[in-house]
C-alpha cells in the first residue's frame, strides 16, 4: 500500500490528521526506543498512553506496541498534541463555501495550519472540527501575525488543479497595510529584489541575486505622517511584503519581526500587524467563472497625529 494511501485512509483525532516520520538508521530495538530519542521533549508517559490509545501506527496503518521492534526504514505514523497551548480568543468567519473550495477570513494571531505550540488553536483544525471537514487543505497560506483571506480546498479530486493558480501566479492578490507616509516616495512603485533566508531563521532578506520577488506599492490614504497602502504581490516568496515595505523603509506598523525580531510571546493583541489580505480573483478552473473574494476585516484606523 503506497504511503501516501495509508496517510489518507487514517481516522483524525480531534481534527489533527496523522504525521509521519521514517525510523532513521540507529540501534533502536523498540518503537518507544525510537520515539523517545526522536523527540525527546515527549516524555514516556506521554508515549505510553498514545501507543495504548492506538495513535501510533506502523507502515500499513496498524496499531503498535512500545516493544515492537522499530525496522529501520519503516514509516510510524503518529498524532500531534500540544500541552498547555496558549487559547487565541479571535475567530474566523466563513465568506464562501461551494463543493470545491472554502473561502475564510482569518484573524491577526491564528496560525493557519498546526506548527510548533500552535495545534487546535489553528485555523485549519478550528474548520476541521465545526464544519466537520476531515480532510479540508489550505490551497495557499499567509501569515500567523496577518489577517484576510485563506482558500482551502475541500475535495481530493479537484485540490491540484486550485492550487495550480497559486503555483502558476494566476491569482491576482491585493493586500492593504499601514505604514509611514513618505511625501518623497513616488508611487506607485514596482519592488523586484531576492530574497532569502536573513541573519534569523524568522527573518527574510533581500540579498544580491536573480529577482525573485516582485511587489507593487500604491497609496490609499494619508494621515498626516501615516499612510494606508494597497500591495500586489506578484511573486510568493515567505515574507515578501514585510520585507520590501521594510527595503522601502515603510515598516508596516507594529511588525514584531522587521526591522528588529521582538522576544517571542511579547505580542499585544492590542496592537495587531497591520497587513490584511484583502482580496483574491482568479477564473475558477472547474466552473469558468470569474471569482472575486473580498474580506470582511478592517485595518485599524489611522494612528491620529
Amino acid at each position: 500500500m503506497r504511503l501516501a494511501n495509508v496517510l489518507r485512509g487514517l481516522p483524525t483525532h480531534d481534527g489533527v490528521s496523522a504525521s509521519r516520520v521514517v525510523i532513521a538508521p540507529g540501534r533502536w530495538a523498540r518503537v518507544m526506543d525510537f520515539l523517545l530519542a526522536r523527540f525527546p521533549h515527549i516524555s514516556p508517559q506521554d508515549w505510553q498512553q498514545r501507543l495504548a490509545q492506538g495513535q501510533v501506527l506502523g507502515d500499513q496503518g496498524q496499531p503498535l506496541q512500545a516493544d515492537t521492534p522499530a525496522l529501520e526504514g519503516g514509516w510510524l505514523y503518529y498524532y500531534r498534541a500540544v500541552e498547555n497551548e496558549a487559547v487565541i480568543p479571535f475567530e474566523h468567519q466563513v465568506l464562501y463555501r461551494d463543493a470545491h473550495l472554502l473561502v475564510v477570513d482569518k484573524p491577526h494571531f491564528l496560525p493557519v495550519v498546526p506548527s510548533g505550540k500552535y495545534l487546535q488553536h489553528t485555523l485549519l483544525l478550528r474548520l476541521k472540527q465545526s464544519l466537520e471537514l476531515p480532510h479540508l487543505v489550505p490551497i495557499h497560506r499567509i501569515d500567523r501575525d496577518t489577517a484576510g483571506l485563506v482558500m482551502f480546498s475541500l475535495q481530493t479530486a479537484s485540490r491540484d488543479v486550485y492550487s495550480a493558480l497559486f503555483r502558476e501566479r494566476r491569482v491576482e492578490k491585493t493586500y492593504e497595510a499601514t505604514a509611514a507616509f513618505n511625501a518623497a516616495l513616488a508611487v506607485p512603485v514596482r519592488r523586484e529584489s531576492c530574497i532569502q533566508v536573513g541573519a534569523h531563521f524568522m527573518q527574510q532578506a533581500e540579498v544580491p541575486g536573480a529577482v525573485n520577488a516582485i511587489t507593487e506599492v500604491d497609496v490609499l490614504e494619508v494621515c498626516g505622517p501615516w499612510a494606508r497602502y494597497q500591495l500586489r504581490p506578484l511573486s510568493g516568496q515567505r515574507h515578501q511584503l514585510r520585507v520590501h515595505m521594510m527595503a522601502l523603509g515603510l515598516p508596516i506598523l507594529n511588525d514584531g519581526i522587521y526591522p528588529q525580531l521582538t522576544p517571542e510571546g511579547s505580542s499585544d493583541p492590542g496592537k495587531p500587524l497591520q497587513l490584511l489580505a484583502k482580496s483574491l480573483a482568479f477564473k475558477d478552473p472547474v466552473s469558468g467563472r470569474s471569482m472575486v473574494f473580498e474580506s470582511q476585516l478592517r485595518l485599524l484606523p489611522l494612528p491620529p497625529l
